[in-house]
């Protein structure tokens, strides 16, 4: 199992994947809002998406874990 964590103190403007989508390296899996920039969040290893632990709107700091991959 692999976390994907916020790596900026943002919010979550928009979570792009479902629980159970496959997902590879390097793709986006959660989009920030921080200082009105948008900011990527990407997938670091391949897997499927087992838990997401943010919301939209969601306001997160660096180090949370956004996404559970398995």
């Amino acid at each position: 199992m692999a976390d994907i964590e916020a790596h900026i103190t943002g919010n979550v403007w928009k979570i792009e994947v479902a629980v159970g989508d496959e997902v590879a390296d390097g793709d986006t899996v959660v989009i920030l809002e921080s200082m009105k920039m948008e900011i990527p969040v990407e997938a670091e290893d391949d897997g499927v998406v087992k838990e997401i632990r943010c919301a939209e709107g969601q306001s997160v700091s660096e180090g949370d874990v956004l996404v559970v991959l398995e």
